[in-house]
């Protein structure tokens, strides 16, 4: 599976992997449970999480670069629903973080899609680096 085919939906949970689009919405199936269904857009709004930027006190950086600090910390994920464990871990894992306009809900979410692209075992990496990489040799 890879990271460049998982997005987000606005209104449902989880995780999703694109398996097709139409004109009208797409076809996902769920990282969760392995369901897969047509989900209009329309009602939904997707969001690829390659282009998903959390705010820094530098610049923004790409969420996978937050993925890829959290494995390689070796402090386990706090319980998604503690919101001050969750704010403890990140003050610890990514320093950078800026705080003050990362809500809380948004930490949670961090942890708990984490969570869910371990158990599948996706390569956080963007499909972008690997271009780039080849057109410069």
């Amino acid at each position: 599976m890879e990271y460049s085919k998982l997005i987000s939906i606005t209104g449902l949970s989880g995780l999703f992997e694109m398996v097709g689009s139409k004109t009208d919405g797409a076809i996902v199936r769920s990282l969760d449970d392995k369901t897969t269904k047509f989900v209009s857009s329309r009602v939904h709004n997707f969001s690829h999480l390659e282009s998903i930027e959390v705010y820094t006190v530098r610049e923004n950086v790409n969420l996978v670069e937050l993925f890829q600090a959290m494995a390689a910390n070796k402090t386990a994920l706090p319980a998604e629903n503690d919101a001050k464990a969750v704010k403890a871990y990140f003050e610890k894992v990514y320093p950078d973080m800026d705080f003050t306009r990362v809500y809380a809900s948004d930490m949670k979410k961090m942890v708990k899609w984490f969570g869910i692209l371990k158990a599948n075992e996706v390569e956080l990496k963007i499909t972008e680096e690997e271009a780039g990489e080849e057109t410069e040799g």
